[in-house]
């Protein structure tokens, strides 16, 4: 179809839609119903805020989850002001922890996160710090990036 020309037939009905091109034919069905309300899943109680360089954490992240086990990927955050010690441990492999400074602003806290997860976010933070917002361990996280306002995920923890 690349560098073809000509017509392409447009049918919109009540339940989809059909385009025709040649001998191509697109259906698709029209969704019908009220978008789910995703405001509802963004935790609004979050009251501790860690403060770091998404490109550090990632760093810090990728590192110890090499040691973890490939089923849960899951690495332990234990926040302390001005710093966050990673780990994880296998079984056979042993353990890993690194150690990186943040800024936080709360208790002392442990929380645990798949690291396949974490890093996905923190690599789509553009502006070079990330907030994390934190409740408790076991309450989702909030993860921010401080220069887009936009951008805003939300990340379930894992007990580790």
């Amino acid at each position: 179809m690349e560098g073809e020309d000509g017509d392409v037939g447009i049918a919109l009905a009540e339940t989809g839609i059909r385009f025709v091109f040649g001998s191509v034919e697109l259906t698709s069905k029209l969704i019908d119903g009220t978008y789910p309300d995703y405001e509802r899943v963004i935790p609004a109680g979050n009251d501790k805020r860690l403060e770091v360089e998404s490109g550090t954490l990632a760093e810090a992240v990728d590192r110890v989850s090499a040691i973890s086990s490939e089923r849960t990927r899951a690495v332990k955050l234990a926040i302390d002001t001005g710093s966050v010690q990673l780990s994880a441990a296998d079984p056979t492999y042993g353990t890993a922890t690194e150690e990186i400074d943040v800024r936080f602003d709360g208790a002392p806290m442990e929380i645990g996160f798949n690291a396949r997860y974490l890093l996905e976010i923190l690599r789509r933070i553009e502006g070079g710090t990330a907030a994390l917002e934190l409740a408790d361990p076991a309450a989702p996280t909030v993860v921010r990036d401080m220069v887009d306002s936009s951008a805003l995920y939300v990340l379930m923890p894992m007990r580790v």
